[in-house]
């Protein structure tokens, strides 16, 4: 790594990168950038790197959800309010439910790009470029607005920043305080039978702080009953992004990237010869790869080692995105060749991208019970080889749209998703499909712990 920089990756071939027909103004951007402030600092970065080391010694579980892609149109107060609600809601059923703490992480202040099947689009004969996110171009579908425009880019930065805020904010301001644990649901879910299950263990917890303030532990003496941490993290899609915001840490005098706390290489680009496998090299963040089924034992092997060659634990996570059909004949081999090896992993489920299915009117759509199978599977795979299952990876929102198939309380069909179908990109859990899912989680969670 002697020769490595925060622009050596440029060096390599990319993929999923946009085409820019101005140079001149993408290079005069990346300088502004470079100028800006961090939006999170090396110590933070550290500290959750240190928290997911007990994940993969077993002593903690990783929740790590939001949108697909943050949209620039729905940024608002409210929006985030809700996700980091429904997440805190989330966290607390896993902990009660699973004994353990839960490290929450939000694809949250930084998921604005995406990678495509195809660099184009086509529409009743006009071809154009592909929606990339909001940080690349528009889902519009005009020429114009297809255009890669370079100061996106600033726009993907200030609103990360002011989302960032809010979001220390509700962490440390009293909305993390368990005492208002019942003020986390969410007015659309409070009705249901799903809402009457929250509010029931809610009770339970208000009875057990009672019983410790009674005890002389309360808000005063014990700041980790009001207050929380939501790390963020985001896909690393555009490297130029990525390097105008790494920066060296006085203290530590090594590279670190400020975009986020954490960063995850796509299954699209993770070939080990190429710029994004480069650039994660050298930051010293904790980082994460998807893995999909394409992947061969010895490449992921391969992959391993390149980006831990430490061995060290917390530093790489491999989420997980088989599809409820595959992932009994392809995880026991990757968990038996990783464990042979000695690996420290942490071993994240992500039931999402490999159960994306089409409807018959044009929906692109996730049916809830291949999701639930996925996870439910992830578990029982990890029960059998001896190791630990330590984390899901959730496309989720705080809203009420149907964008998923099935499950109890939300019982979308088919027909249904044209209701409240909001995704730029990939469909989202509901709100109360992820507060559904959370529950069955936790059951899988108490088992495997115990």
């Amino acid at each position: 790594m002697n020769n490595w920089s925060p622009s050596s990756w440029r060096e390599f071939t990319i993929r999923q990168q946009p085409v820019y027909n101005d140079l001149e103004k993408l290079k005069k951007v990346e300088e502004k950038l470079k100028s800006y402030p961090p939006l999170i600092f090396a110590g933070e970065a550290l500290r959750l790197k240190s928290l997911l080391a007990d994940g993969v010694n077993s002593k903690a579980f990783v929740l790590q959800g939001g949108d697909c892609a943050e949209s620039f149109s729905e940024f608002n107060a409210n929006n985030i309010k809700n996700l980091f609600k429904v997440l805190m809601q989330m966290a607390v059923i896993l902990t009660f439910s699973g004994s353990c703490p839960v490290i929450k992480i939000g694809r949250v202040a930084g998921q604005f790009a995406k990678p495509r099947s195809g660099d184009f689009e086509e529409k009743d004969g006009i071809i154009l470029p592909s929606y990339r996110g909001d940080m690349v171009n528009s889902s519009t579908f005009e020429s114009g607005a297809r255009t890669p425009n370079p100061k996106k880019l600033l726009q993907a930065y200030n609103q990360s920043a002011a989302t960032l805020n809010l979001l220390r904010a509700f962490s440390r301001g009293g909305m993390a305080d368990l005492n208002k644990v019942h003020s986390w649901n969410l007015d659309f879910i409070k009705d249901n039978a799903l809402g009457v299950k929250y509010e029931e263990m809610a009770s339970k917890i208000s009875q057990a702080l009672k019983f410790m303030e009674s005890c002389g532990l309360n808000s005063d003496t014990s700041p980790a009953l009001t207050q929380t941490t939501l790390f963020t993290s985001h896909e690393a899609l555009l490297l130029n992004y990525e390097e105008a915001l790494t920066r060296r840490d006085s203290i530590t005098d090594k590279w670190f990237s400020c975009s986020a706390h954490m960063l995850w290489i796509g299954d699209r680009t993770r070939k080990l010869d190429e710029a994004h496998i480069e650039y994660f090299k050298g930051i010293e963040n904790p980082i994460a790869c998807k893995v999909g089924p394409s992947m061969k034992e010895d490449e992921l092997l391969r992959l391993v080692d390149a980006l831990n060659p430490k061995n060290e634990a917390g530093r790489l996570t491999l989420i997980l995105r088989l599809g409820a059909e595959e992932i009994a004949n392809t995880l026991p081999n990757f968990i038996k060749r990783l464990k042979s090896e000695g690996k420290n992993i942490l071993y994240s489920c992500d039931p999402m991208h490999a159960n994306t299915i089409k409807t018959d009117n044009g929906y692109k759509t996730r049916s809830f019970d291949a999701i639930l199978s996925e996870v439910k599977q992830f578990f029982q795979i990890h029960r059998a080889e001896g190791t630990y299952a330590g984390g899901i990876h959730l496309e989720m929102t705080g809203q009420n749209v149907t964008e998923c198939i099935g499950s109890t309380s939300a019982a979308i069909t088919q027909e249904g998703l044209a209701s409240r179908y909001h995704t730029q990109c990939d469909p989202r859990l509901s709100a109360d499909q992820a507060l559904e899912l959370a529950f069955l989680i936790a059951d899988s969670l108490k088992e495997a712990r115990a």
